[in-house]
């Protein structure tokens, strides 16, 4: 039986299936409904208190599922491992290159609802979302990661070790079909970073090429993350 299984999620909150991601001892749990959404909660411990856990998916077809691309959920304790608060901020990112994401949201190409998270046993940030899909999605390249800090808002840079560095995979979506057509309405979740939709009107929503499948990660790619950082932020 998966690790997984044994999380407990606060009322209302529940999910057909879940997986234990291979690196940095993460879990994906996933409804996937016949209208294209997907209801996830990704769980993980950021590398040190005060730091952030970030899940995404990257659809833009021929890049092997890496950095660029990606259509990312972070969060983060605001005020870092000092704060008496509890309740993550969530932030979205659209990562269009190896430049700094920046203290600020950017607009992602899936329609995000649901916007949450909180903080699980043993320090595990849980993060909620309900993201709008493509129709005609089955398979994605899903991206995750942790970092040990946040500075004045900003994410830090991750570590270059190589859990890091390979911390990616496919997600079959319809191993989380649900009976139901379309997800339920949601009561607000436990953080005030919840949104209703997104982008926000007048936003200029960033139009990206999206492939339904996923093509795998060439050696090349490995060695061009491991040499720029995957989720690498500069200063």
């Amino acid at each position: 039986m998966s690790a997984c299984t044994s999380e407990v999620f606060p009322s209302g909150k529940t999910y057909v299936t879940c997986q234990d991601l291979p690196e940095l001892g993460a879990a994906l749990h996933w409804t996937y409904y016949a209208d294209a959404s997907l209801s996830l909660a990704f769980v993980a411990a950021p590398a040190a208190p005060g730091g952030w856990v970030a899940w995404g998916i990257n659809p833009t077809a021929g890049n092997g599922g890496g950095m660029v691309g990606t259509q990312a959920l972070l969060a983060f304790v605001a005020g870092g491992a000092s704060s008496s608060s509890s309740t993550p901020t969530v932030r979205t990112y659209n990562i269009t290159g190896y430049d700094a994401v920046g203290a600020a949201s950017t607009p992602i190409a899936f329609p995000a609802a649901d916007l949450a998270a909180d903080v699980g046993s043993g320090g595990r940030i849980r993060l909620y979302a309900t993201l709008q899909l493509d129709k005609g999605m089955k398979v994605v390249n899903q991206v995750w990661q942790v970092g040990s800090s946040v500075t004045r808002g900003a994410p830090d840079v991750h570590a270059m070790a190589p859990e890091n560095l390979v911390a990616m995979g496919k997600l079959v979506l319809s191993v989380g079909t649900a009976a139901a057509s379309s997800p339920p309405a949601h009561a607000a979740g436990p953080s005030s970073n919840r949104s209703s939709s997104w982008p926000p009107s007048g936003s200029g929503r960033q139009m990206i090429s999206r492939g339904a499948g996923t093509d795998s990660v060439s050696a090349t790619a490995h060695v061009v993350l491991a040499l720029l950082g995957f989720w690498a932020m500069v200063g």
